[in-house]
């Protein structure tokens, strides 16, 4: 009988890696759960604690490359959990390496386009990334979004143009220090730096 794992976890991550995904879930006996857009994590492990056992959180919203990059993430924190405890750091050699194993079996399946793929081993390879949002990485995957129109990245939005937030705050756009963008909000004069890869809504018009 098909593991209904499968046919779910289909839903976000390309099918020919549903199975694998699936037994990995059952063979840790993990709490694997499909979680709301967060902002500030794509996803997320929390070991074993009191009588509860290990457990992952993927968003929900990801691409279905970046759900699956994301899962061998969180399940490569697992497996070095349960070989280290707490002796490795979180994105440390012993992760990269784990990692680096655990993705071998998904670039056999020839599941990830070349530039995604390139995109991972280029980042396995750079000891000073320290996580999935690892910048090329990152741009790589989110390439892959369904592309809504209205919406665009800080980084390409020109100095000085007005831009809004999802949550309606509008600010302008100034100059770049170091990897961010410091800008002014509207309303209040008050200073914030964005990521270059936050997404926001370009205002065409000032009046």
């Amino acid at each position: 009988m098909l593991d209904p794992k499968i046919k779910i976890l289909s839903k976000y991550i390309p099918e020919e890696a549903a199975p694998l995904i699936a037994q990995w879930i059952n063979f840790y006996r993990c709490d694997f759960k499909i979680s709301k857009s967060r902002n500030t994590k794509l996803g997320d492990y929390r070991p074993p604690h009191q009588n509860e056992g290990h457990k992952i959180s993927v968003n929900h919203n990801l691409n279905k490359y970046a759900f699956l990059v994301t899962t061998v993430h969180e399940f490569a924190h697992l497996v070095t959990w349960k070989e280290y405890k707490r002796n490795a750091k979180p994105h440390g050699l012993e992760w990269k390496e784990n990692f680096k194993r655990m993705m071998i079996p998904f670039f056999e399946l020839e599941i990830f386009p070349m530039d995604v793929k390139k995109a991972i081993i280029t980042y396995l390879q750079n000891p000073a990334a320290s996580s999935c949002t690892d910048l090329h990485l990152y741009k790589t995957l989110k390439s892959y979004d369904v592309q809504y129109l209205s919406f665009t990245l800080v980084e390409k939005i020109p100095n000085n143009h007005l831009f809004m937030m999802k949550n309606g705050r509008t600010f302008r756009k100034l100059e770049k220090i170091r990897k961010r963008y410091r800008c002014i909000e509207i309303e209040t004069g008050h200073i914030y730096l964005f990521s270059p890869i936050a997404e926001v809504q370009l205002i065409t018009s000032e009046g």
